[in-house]
């Protein structure tokens, strides 16, 4: 044995009798096959008042919530179109089609740089803000023509819309409400949808955005201010639903951005959990992690095949 060195056992004793000596309890040590005990909880809860727990719920005031029973068996005309089912971006036309130009309006100086530079970051084998790829949300429009379903579910009151991409959720409301004061409303990726028939055409107007990391295309800004209409129209037996998308942004583009998108019903799918996780994004060729991941296994930044 070396030098100064003592045995474990030895080891313990003399830092206990060390801790004894300065007045210190020692803790023995679990041995190998003993188990620690699990400890009591005990806490003590402090009751809420009825108007604190009324403020912590969010509300509408002067409108009921979409699913209050009061509001979902109010009398109202039938709905003339049900767009309750399963979606999907029709591309058979070509991969490209999920975006939203060309062609484009006249953008401001922010637009006209996403035009010029998201090519040159493709030249690089990057994506061009890749906001997507580090969780953030797609957002409206973009977040329709992701290559993932979405669920459509109708009610008197609204319709909720589910996606596959992340589970982003959008309601768009049917009730006669307004929008919300923009100096109160919480932007959102999604917006502030509002609803309301026009014959066979449902036509959605959507405000309030959120701008941050927030881009249509290529990296095409938006702002709190952009605004959609959607005339969404149910097409060939209810198989397709059409949707005329009319965006506009007097800060960021010239007049009225047009893109016409159909999907496809698509009624053997169901929409399961799904969720951004960002550590497993290195698993995605189409994101900038990705791309650096593929590069580290010798592959190609898409095809995910040897370069030799």
């Amino acid at each position: 044995m070396p030098r100064n060195l003592l045995p474990p056992r030895a080891v313990t004793a003399a830092a206990t009798a060390l801790l004894v000596g300065l007045g210190l309890s020692a803790v023995p040590a679990y041995a190998q096959d003993e188990t620690p005990q699990q400890p009591e909880i005990v806490r003590e809860y402090t009751p809420l008042s009825a108007e604190r727990l009324a403020g912590m719920v969010p509300k509408h005031p002067g409108y009921l919530g979409a699913l209050a029973p009061a509001n979902l068996n109010a009398e109202r005309p039938p709905a003339p179109i049900n767009l309750t089912g399963t979606w999907f971006i029709d591309l058979s036309e070509g991969f490209n089609h999920y975006l939203f130009g060309p062609p484009y309006p006249q953008f401001g100086p922010e637009g006209i740089e996403a035009l010029i530079e998201a090519p040159k970051a493709q030249a690089r084998g990057e994506t061009y803000r890749d906001s997507i790829g580090q969780c953030f949300p797609p957002g409206m429009p973009m977040i329709m023509t992701r290559v993932w379903p979405h669920a459509f579910i109708q009610l008197p009151t609204a319709i909720y819309m589910i996606s596959g991409f992340n589970n982003s959720v959008r309601t768009i409301f049917l009730d006669g409400r307004d929008f919300t004061d923009p100096n109160l409303v919480v932007p959102g990726y999604n917006g502030e949808s509002i609803g309301h028939f026009e014959g066979d055409t449902l036509v959605v107007h959507t405000r309030y955005f959120e701008a941050d990391h927030h881009w249509i295309d290529h990296g095409i800004p938006m702002s709190f201010d952009t605004e959609i209409v959607e005339r969404i129209r149910l097409l060939e037996d209810g198989m397709v639903m059409e949707v005329e998308y009319t965006l506009t942004d007097p800060d960021l583009w010239e007049g009225e951005w047009k893109s016409t998108k159909r999907f496809g019903r698509q009624d053997y799918t169901d929409i399961n959990e799904s969720n951004c996780i960002l550590a497993y994004n290195e698993n995605l060729p189409g994101t900038n992690l990705g791309r650096d991941a593929a590069e580290e296994r010798g592959q190609s930044n898409v095809e995910g095949i040897s370069d030799d």
